[in-house]
C-alpha cells in the first residue's frame, strides 16, 4: 500500500553559502516524512510514546542526485522496504514538485524499544500494530 507523499517547501535558512539546500536538511525531511507516514498508519510517535514504545534511528544513508534550492517545494515519498516485528527499514525518494527531478535517494533503519532501552517485538506486545506494519511492508519477517 502506498502512502500519501509528504510535501516540504524549502526554507531560506536551509540553504548554505552556495544557495543550495545543505545536505543535512534532507535527513530532517526524512524524519518529517516518517512522522507523517506513521500518522497515516494510525501509529504516530505520540501514540507509540504514550504506550511506552520508542523507535530510534539505527542508520541513515543518502545519495544526492541533484541540487535543491530555495524556494522550491519537494515531494518526499517513503515506503517500508522491510519489517521484522522488531526492526523496520524505510526508503525515501525526494523529488522536485514542479519538474519531478530526482534530488535524493535515502534509507533509514529503526527498531522498537521500551523505555528502558530493551528491544521489543510488536508481534508480541502490540499485535494490531504488527498487522498494520505487515500490511504496508514490502518485505516481511
Amino acid at each position: 500500500m502506498p502512502f500519501n507523499p509528504y510535501r516540504h517547501k524549502v526554507q531560506y535558512y536551509e540553504t548554505d553559502t552556495m544557495k543550495i539546500v545543505h545536505h543535512s536538511n534532507y535527513v530532517r525531511w526524512m524524519e518529517e516524512a516518517r512522522v507523517d507516514m506513521l500518522e497515516q498508519m494510525g501509529i504516530g510517535y505520540d501514540v507509540m510514546e504514550r504506550s511506552g514504545i520508542l523507535s530510534p534511528v539505527l542508520s541513515v544513508s543518502c545519495e544526492y542526485k541533484s541540487m535543491t534550492r530555495f524556494p522550491e517545494t519537494v515531494i518526499v515519498s517513503v515506503r517500508i522496504a522491510r519489517y521484522t516485528g522488531v526492526r523496520f527499514d524505510l526508503e525515501y525518494e525526494i523529488r522536485d514538485e514542479k519538474t519531478d527531478a530526482l534530488r535524493t535517494v535515502c534509507k533509514s533503519s529503526h527498531c522498537f524499544i521500551d523505555e528502558s532501552g530493551k528491544p521489543i517485538s510488536l508481534r508480541r506486545k502490540f499485535p494490531d500494530w504488527d498487522k498494520t506494519f505487515l500490511a504496508y511492508a514490502e518485505e516481511k519477517r
